[in-house]
């Protein structure tokens, strides 16, 4: 069974699947693992352009350990998890630090590095150093769940436990790059959450999902759980044209990032800018709510436009700076935020 599994996977792979690419054409460790972590719940079509500007701006460890971490958090602003980005910092620097600039082989080691798990140490020792290892991904988890009839959500420990173990027994002697990404590719294409193509499917003959008519539910969806609202009031404080921004903390929301100042909405926007800024601000219009879903809560931010009447230059530190609407695109700011500052200036 195991052998007849790979073997219409990477057959499939050959003939169907994806190709061509720019991380298909490398056993470079270093975009591999790049094209891993951007591929981290973000679908191929997104992170194409962002790879290929971040493997032009850095093209190695060396480079990307080196870089200011504000111009790395640059390259990614838009691509969202902003964590991925730290964590691709931190490894490149350890990795600089403790291995020579080089990428261990084995995937235990591989899987102690900052935002590596056990799926994608796998991968990466799979697609850069050829190692018979098994990947357990959402599309993986997906296709492994439906043809072996799973029941349970993939993320249980319990479920996520036997889908390990099938993973393991399922790989093929020969051809493990062929049939990894074969996996990965029929679950994108194929095997997908709604509307599976099983008609197109190459193991759609054993499939105890399709045999047994629960294609559409399994795997089983998380839990439900009611997503938390929660609710900011940001600033939109401007001088001669520019608008204040200030550094967020490492960790938490936005991490590092460049965003608004921001007050809870109770509060009187003019009198929270005078007591942390010492400023006199002319209060202005009020803009409509925006609503920002997160992957645990969903975010309504209310933006209030405030103009700068006087601005003390004690109130001028490192971690604020004023930004020219030119640059709106040049600094990392979160989303939600660069879409409202974009919005003012067009």
């Amino acid at each position: 069974m195991a052998r007849a599994f790979a073997s219409r996977i990477i057959s499939w792979q050959r003939r169907h699947g994806r190709h061509g690419l720019p991380w298909q054409s490398t056993r470079d460790p270093y975009r591999v693992w790049l094209s891993e972590i951007m591929l981290q719940q973000t679908q191929v079509a997104t992170v194409l352009p962002y790879y290929l500007r971040f493997v032009t701006s850095f093209p190695d460890v060396l480079s990307l350990a080196r870089a200011p971490i504000d111009t790395v958090l640059a390259h990614w602003s838009g691509l969202g998890y902003y964590r991925r980005a730290h964590h691709l910092h931190r490894t490149a620097q350890t990795l600089v630090a403790r291995h020579g600039g080089r990428f261990p082989h084995d995937t235990a080691t591989l899987a102690t590095l900052p935002g590596i798990g056990r799926s994608t140490a796998a991968a990466i020792a799979v697609f850069a150093f050829g190692a018979r290892e098994a990947i357990l991904d959402g599309n993986v988890k997906r296709v492994l769940a439906r043809h072996r009839g799973v029941d349970g959500w993939p993320g249980a420990p319990k479920v996520e436990a036997r889908l390990w173990d099938i993973a393991y027994k399922l790989r093929p002697a020969r051809d493990i790059e062929a049939y990894t990404q074969g996996l990965m590719d029929l679950g994108s294409i194929v095997c997908t959450r709604a509307q599976p193509r099983c008609d197109a499917c190459p193991v759609a003959a054993d499939c105890i999902a399709l045999s047994t008519s629960r294609v559409s539910s399994l795997p089983s969806p998380r839990p439900k759980k009611t997503l938390p609202q929660r609710a900011l009031r940001v600033l939109l404080i401007e001088r001669r044209g520019e608008f204040l921004v200030e550094r967020r903390p490492l960790l938490g929301v936005w991490g590092g990032l460049w965003s608004l100042p921001e007050c809870t909405t109770g509060e009187n926007a003019a009198t929270a800018v005078r007591a942390r800024f010492g400023a006199q601000i002319e209060l202005r219009e009020s803009l409509l709510p925006i609503v920002h879903r997160f992957t645990h809560f969903a975010l309504t931010i209310h933006p209030q436009r405030l103009a700068v009447r006087r601005w003390p230059l004690r109130a001028e530190t490192s971690g604020i700076r004023w930004l020219a609407p030119s640059d709106v695109d040049a600094i990392a700011l979160p989303a939600p935020i660069g879409k409202l500052l974009r919005s003012l200036v067009a």
